[in-house]
């Protein structure tokens, strides 16, 4: 790829990106579009739409604008996005700009410190999909640092990983207010946010913890003890459910069940399960 291309595909990229968050904040309409007297896909005029696709250099390929709401838990990953770690670093940096500058929950943007996007490897077998950042998190500024953390720490490396081999990640990016669940309209303004993160790390697996980020990303209302146990799926990846780190710290009973479910990740990883022989 020559540098034309790569500043090309970069300015498409970062131009989608932002009509999306215009879109996600209720943006209709653009004046004064000039690209092909078009619009663009997603931004309503009088009379029509056009779709994105027609407004691209036909010689150029770059991702497809995400639409959370008709985004298929089948549908896989798309295959034309970097698979360099470093050109990953890159667009996730840019996410996590538009996640920094986000204020839909108004309520969040006010109370928060910081946003809390996402730590580890841009290029994970395994993410872990949390609820939101707590009084720790939105203090520092990194995913599950408190006591939770700790105990998810803890997990991670009883499998035989660190930290920075994984990919940790949460529902929402803004500390709810006392600490309270997520609303369901919360949830939703950051869909685009935590889809288009599993979009550029595409992980082989997904270990949802807990309630919140098993029913955002399976989209359904049955319980972890319900979902866990088994696989799911979402779009490329295999989907693990189990319970959450502070759920472990008020029963403590419960830890033999996410062993039990580390174990299967383990198993279906085809990596040793630690102090079995």
């Amino acid at each position: 790829m020559d540098d034309y291309d790569a500043q090309a595909q970069s300015a498409r990229r970062i131009l989608t990106q932002r009509l999306e968050s215009l879109e996600r904040a209720g943006v209709q309409q653009l004046g004064k579009v000039r690209v092909a007297a078009a619009p663009i896909e997603g931004v309503h005029t009088q009379d029509h739409r056009v779709p994105a696709s027609d407004l691209r250099p036909p010689a150029l390929k770059v991702a497809s604008p995400l639409h959370p709401a008709s985004l298929s838990l089948a549908d896989s990953y798309p295959t034309d996005l970097p698979s360099d770690v470093a050109e990953r670093q890159q667009l996730l940096l840019e996410l996590n700009d538009q996640v920094r500058a986000c204020t839909l929950c108004r309520d969040l943007a006010c109370s928060r410190k910081q946003t809390v996007f996402g730590v580890g490897s841009a290029k994970p077998r395994v993410a872990f999909f949390g609820e939101a950042p707590g009084a720790d998190e939105d203090r520092q500024g990194e995913p599950f640092v408190g006591r939770a953390g700790q105990l998810l720490t803890k997990i991670i490396e009883a499998c035989g990983w660190k930290r920075s081999d994984v990919y940790i990640m949460n529902v929402l990016k803004c500390r709810p207010p006392d600490n309270r669940n997520p609303l369901p309209n919360e949830v939703e303004n950051c869909r685009p946010f935590f889809a288009q993160q599993f979009e550029i790390l595409r992980p082989e697996y997904i270990v949802c913890v807990g309630t919140v980020p098993a029913q955002a990303l399976l989209e359904t209302a049955e319980s972890v003890g319900k979902l866990r146990g088994r696989w799911h799926r979402y779009r490329d990846s295999k989907v693990l459910v189990t319970y959450h780190p502070s759920y472990l710290l008020r029963n403590p009973s419960a830890k033999k069940y996410v062993w039990d479910d580390m174990q299967i990740l383990l198993k279906e990883m085809g990596l040793p399960i630690p102090g079995k022989t």
